[in-house]
C-alpha cells in the first residue's frame, strides 16, 4: 500500500475541473466533455499531479444535483481520461464515486467529510481509493449566511479529527486519508486566513493536509474589493505558496502551471 504522501508528495497540484454550469469561477467553461478532457490533459502537462473532475457545484448558495445528473456530466470525462491520467472525484455520493472509481479514479474528495452518504465509506473501503475529508460548517446552500467559531482551526481541527476516526473505523486506512479545512466553505474572510496561519493545529493531526484558497472570493476581498466573488490568480498563487511554507501537501488550483512554477521556487527555498 502507497501512503498518499508517498503517492502525492508535498508540493502537490490538484488541478480542477469543475463539469457543471454553476461553479464559482468556472462554471459551464469545462461543461462540453471534449473541453474539460483537454483542460485535465493540459493541467496534466502543466505539472499537475492529478485532475479532480467534479459534476456538481459546491460554491455558496447551490443547490444538489441527482447522482444521475451527476453520473451525465462525469461519466464522459472520466471515460476519456481513464487509464493515463490520474484523477480525483469530487463527490458526496456513493454511486458516483463506484462509477468514477471503476473508471480509474483513485482519490474521492469528499466535502462532507462522509456525512452526505453512508454507503460512500463503504465504496472508498473496498476500492482501496484515497480519500480527502473536508471541513464544512452547514451546508452550501446555507454555510455563507453567518458561519461562527470560537476558535475557528481548534473548532475544525476537532471536527476532523472526529471523521478520520470514523473512516479510519470503516475500514479505510489512515495512511490513504487526507485532509483538507475548507476554506471558504462555511467561513469568513478573516477566518480563512486564520485556518490557514494556523495550519499547523491540523497538521498535529499526522495527516497530509489538502488547502483550496485558488480563485476563492477572500482572496478577492483581501486585495480590496470588498464585493468579490472571486480572486485574482496573483492572490491564488500566494496562497498556494503560503500554505505550503507552512505545511500544506495537496494545493488545488484552478491555475496549474503558474501555481507549479511559483511551489518550485518556494520548494527550491525551503529545501535545498
Amino acid at each position: 500500500m502507497i501512503a498518499i504522501e508517498e503517492r502525492f508528495p508535498r508540493p502537490s497540484v490538484m488541478g480542477v475541473v469543475n463539469v457543471t454550469p454553476d461553479s464559482f469561477s468556472d462554471g459551464g467553461v469545462h461543461l462540453d466533455p471534449a473541453v474539460a478532457i483537454a483542460a485535465a490533459r493540459q493541467m496534466l502537462a502543466d505539472g499537475a499531479a492529478l485532475v479532480d473532475v467534479g459534476g456538481e457545484s459546491t460554491r455558496p448558495g447551490s443547490e444538489g444535483v441527482t447522482a444521475d445528473e451527476e453520473l451525465r456530466r462525469i461519466v464522459p470525462v472520466l471515460e476519456g481520461l481513464a487509464g493515463d491520467a490520474p484523477v480525483s472525484i469530487d463527490t458526496a455520493k456513493a454511486d458516483v464515486a463506484c462509477r468514477a472509481l471503476e473508471l480509474g479514479a483513485e482519490l474521492v474528495n469528499d466535502v462532507t467529510a462522509l456525512r452526505g452518504d453512508p454507503e460512500l465509506a463503504g465504496v472508498v473501503a473496498n476500492a482501496e481509493a484515497y480519500l480527502c475529508l473536508m471541513h464544512m460548517q452547514g451546508e452550501p446552500r446555507t454555510m455563507q449566511r453567518d458561519p461562527h467559531y470560537d476558535d475557528v482551526a481548534s473548532e475544525v481541527t476537532a471536527f476532523l479529527e472526529e471523521r478520520l476516526a470514523f473512516a479510519i473505523a470503516q475500514g479505510i486506512p489512515e495512511e490513504r486519508i487526507c485532509l483538507d479545512p475548507g476554506i471558504g466553505f462555511g467561513k469568513t474572510t478573516q477566518q480563512n486566513f486564520e485556518l490557514l496561519r494556523r495550519l499547523d493545529v491540523l497538521l498535529a493531526l499526522g495527516r497530509p493536509v489538502l488547502i483550496g484558497f485558488s480563485r476563492k472570493s477572500s482572496l478577492g476581498r483581501i486585495v480590496g474589493d470588498p464585493g468579490a466573488k472571486t480572486g485574482p490568480l496573483s492572490a491564488s498563487v500566494a496562497a498556494a505558496v503560503a500554505a505550503y511554507e507552512r505545511g500544506a501537501s495537496i494545493l488545488r488550483v484552478h491555475d496549474v502551471r503558474e501555481h507549479v512554477e511559483a511551489l518550485a521556487v518556494a520548494r527550491a527555498v525551503a529545501e535545498p
